[in-house]
């Protein structure tokens, strides 16, 4: 006998992260042997980025950009998140190739944002401050924006003026944000707008409908095991939206981190992940996890 254990069919990773990886793959596996440098980590997960370290990935950050030997031989992968145009300007400078793998959903949001800016109205970004996407859509208004990261933050840049409130007002979001959360903050900043507010809704429709499909999930397995590395954004959403409607979920980065006393001989095991979470390392969970014996 073994644990009843189940993959979330919908856990793994989003469509842009799969295009990013597949690109980079692709590459690698037509130059074997050579190196192919990602701006920031292709993906927020370390087992991932470590098996794609071994084809040749290297990951690095702007300031290493121009420390690259013969750069005009080498090549340059922006991931997903996108990348401010300052960075785009770098790369044409010292004649690096580039692959440009910024999620299209990204790429509107980019778009939406350098369209509504203007000095007549304030640019209002809800995301988590210095997250490589709201970096990216800061440098599309040349910093001329705000950013706020919960409902505390609202309310202090509200008080203390940062937020005006006597201009007409433009809030986005970053792509992977709670949806809740940012109806929330919508309407609180809505009562506060004395001269409008325009919402625009940037939210990934796939992380949108994730939120409401992970609440089913959650609420129907009596133990949740939420895998994800320790620095994605998305994944600690995820998992506190879990944690919200399930008090037995746990967070794991690696198989190496499950517990046995996690467990009960008839709980219903919910296995799942972030969108920077790889599938490959959910079934390597779900495998762990039904080779616990019952007799604990």
């Amino acid at each position: 006998m073994a644990l009843s254990v189940e993959i979330d069919k919908r856990s793994g990773f989003c469509g842009g992260v799969i295009r990013a990886i597949s690109k980079a793959e692709e590459f690698l596996d037509a130059n074997p042997g050579k190196k192919l440098f990602s701006l920031g980590a292709i993906v927020h997960n370390e087992a991932e980025l470590e098996r794609l370290g071994r084809k040749g990935l290297v990951t690095i950050s702007k300031e290493d950009i121009g420390n690259i030997p013969s750069p005009s031989s080498e090549t340059l992968l922006i991931r997903a998140h996108g990348e401010p145009p300052s960075t785009y300007e770098l790369a044409r400078k010292i004649g690096i190739n580039v692959i440009d793998c910024t999620c299209p959903v990204v790429l509107k949001l980019q778009q939406n944002i350098r369209e509504a800016h203007s000095p007549e109205r304030q640019i209002v970004i809800f995301g988590k401050v210095g997250h490589a996407e709201v970096l990216g859509l800061l440098g599309q208004v040349g910093g001329d924006a705000v950013v706020i990261e919960n409902m505390d933050m609202l309310l202090t840049a509200l008080e203390d003026g940062t937020i005006r409130t006597d201009v007409p007002l433009e809030i986005f979001s970053q792509t992977t944000k709670s949806p809740t959360e940012y109806s929330q903050i919508c309407a609180v900043l809505s009562e506060r707008a004395q001269a409008g507010l325009t919402v625009h809704n940037t939210i990934c429709s796939q992380v949108a409908s994730r939120h409401e499909e992970l609440s089913s999930f959650a609420q129907s397995h009596d133990i949740i095991i939420f895998v994800s590395g320790a620095s994605s954004s998305n994944g600690k959403v995820l998992c506190d939206l879990c944690r919200s409607r399930n008090t037995r979920t746990y967070h794991i980065s690696s198989p190496e981190e499950i517990a046995p006393s996690w467990f009960r001989p008839d709980d219903r095991v919910g296995i799942c992940g972030a969108t920077s979470t790889p599938r490959w390392l959910l079934e390597e969970v779900a495998e762990a996890i039904r080779a616990i014996p019952l007799s604990f």
